[in-house]
């Protein structure tokens, strides 16, 4: 994908040993990368995570603190005297802990410590939803109509409210993970949803400040994988469809969407571009788009890091976009070709959680173990017969993804794969994907985000 220099200068640049900042399946997903380039492994893991499986394949591993993240995976200084101690040359860190957190970044620079990842000033940019968007609207990437900026107070809300015409949606700037959002129908109901959101903003981000966007009616979540080098130059690599949500959080991806065409990929491909090139993005990074009924689509986010769902894209287009992003990280120039779908590829999201009991948490043992194979099929995970799943992290236990010629023959792998699929001792997501394969609006590809809101799976 990426143009190489050459080999003498590869050799000299790339990474002799890479630390992990993460647990389980994405820090199994990096070891196995790294195995294959030749680059040596440092696993970090917390009291908790002793017998996970990164821990037992890295080339070494160093404990960082006890079960609590806040004591382990989010203690920078500790990820950082781990790296000094194996003189590791480059941190990974994955999705979610430290892998959007510009200090981190920051720190790994000063320590002269490659950051696989962007920079700080990057991160800080995007991070920030409200100069985001400004910075946005600058490239010329189309923008949801809203507030410029930060709202004042509730008064100042209710002005933006007119403006960008109700139903609109209060969103914490620095949010995530549907805290400290509310969708707001008409002018009475603006001032207690704008006193409500600023709390729980306040209580989960230590940030209360608040925006405000046009609610997108029937939208449709679809996000663009881009890569971008040290040089300002970008490409795509299209899009994934991440419309299967629950509670704002992704369940079920594919790639490539039932709901673009041609036209449109090319159009969003564009943007996606624009956007990285914006910000002179570099590594590999996914720009994140609503698109409503009328198939025009508005920027939401750009995330500049790797994604839980970036397995399916490599399925289509058939690169490791681990591989390609420790070489961005070394330093090497991309062709700036776009990649388009050549299959079609399926993730589920196998959470330890009981669906059944509105997705309450499951930890525990494993009892029973078997994963399903056969061709097309992909599994990652950390788990194995006798693990213990601990309740200190997120509950995503494993990705089963299918890869077919067709949509139709993805599903009907994916259902082949999921009745195979055993996970003893706890309880899982699994007979809800099930029953999503079966469903006919799902099988048609006629949902939007607010499917799951519509359906209930308990009744199927």
């Amino acid at each position: 994908m990426f143009g190489l220099g050459k080999t003498e200068e590869k050799k000299n640049q790339m990474f002799n040993k890479i630390l992990i900042a993460n647990r389980g399946e994405i820090a199994l997903r990096v070891i196995r990368t790294c195995k294959e380039m030749g680059i040596k492994t440092v696993a970090v893991y917390s009291s908790a995570d002793a017998d996970s499986l990164h821990v037992r394949f890295a080339d070494e591993a160093v404990c960082i603190g006890p079960a609590s993240s806040a004591e382990s995976y989010l203690k920078i200084p500790n990820i950082i005297a781990a790296c000094e101690i194996t003189n590791a040359d480059a941190i990974h860190p994955g999705y979610g802990f430290l892998s959007e957190n510009s200090k981190f970044s920051k720190t790994c620079e000063e320590h002269d410590i490659k950051f696989i990842g962007a920079s700080a000033e990057m991160i800080d940019g995007m991070g920030d939803k409200s100069n985001a968007k400004a910075t946005m609207k600058k490239a010329g990437v189309p923008c949801i109509p809203g507030s410029d900026g930060l709202l004042k107070d509730a008064a100042h809300a209710k002005k933006e409210a007119k403006k960008a015409k109700y139903p609109v949606m209060l969103k914490a700037t620095a949010g995530g993970g549907g805290k400290g959002m509310r969708l707001v129908w008409n002018e009475d109901e603006i001032e207690a949803a704008f006193e409500s959101a600023k709390q729980e903003a306040m209580i989960n981000f230590g940030n209360d400040g608040m925006y405000l966007e046009k609610f997108i009616e029937e939208p449709h979540h679809i996000e663009i994988q881009i890569a971008g080098d040290k040089f300002g130059k970008a490409c795509h690599l299209s899009e994934r469809d991440c419309s299967i949500q629950r509670r704002h959080q992704k369940l079920v991806e594919e790639t490539p969407s039932p709901f673009i065409d041609a036209k449109l990929r090319e159009k969003m491909g564009k943007a996606g571009i624009k956007a990285a090139e914006a910000i002179g993005y570099e590594g590999v990074g996914t720009v994140e788009f609503l698109v409503d009924k009328n198939h025009d689509f508005y920027f939401m986010e750009m995330n500049t890091r790797i994604q839980v769902e970036h397995t399916i894209t490599e399925e289509v287009v058939n690169y490791d976009l681990i591989k390609e992003q420790i070489k961005l990280a070394a330093g090497e120039p991309i062709s700036g070709k776009n990649y388009y779908p050549q299959m079609h590829a399926i993730e589920c999201r196998i959470n330890a959680e009981d669906p059944y009991a509105n997705f309450r948490p499951s930890p525990g043992r494993v009892t029973s173990y078997h994963a399903p194979g056969g061709h097309g099929i992909r599994v990652d995970t950390h788990v194995y017969a006798g693990y213990t799943i601990p309740p200190f992290y997120d509950s995503m236990v494993s990705k089963l993804i299918s890869v077919a010629q067709t949509r139709e023959e993805a599903i009907e792998k994916m259902e082949r794969a999921l009745d195979e699929y055993i996970i003893e001792g706890v309880k899982t997501t699994i007979p809800f994907h099930q029953k999503l394969m079966k469903n006919e609006q799902f099988r048609e590809g006629k949902f939007t985000t607010a499917f799951l809101e519509e359906w209930d799976f308990t009744k199927a």
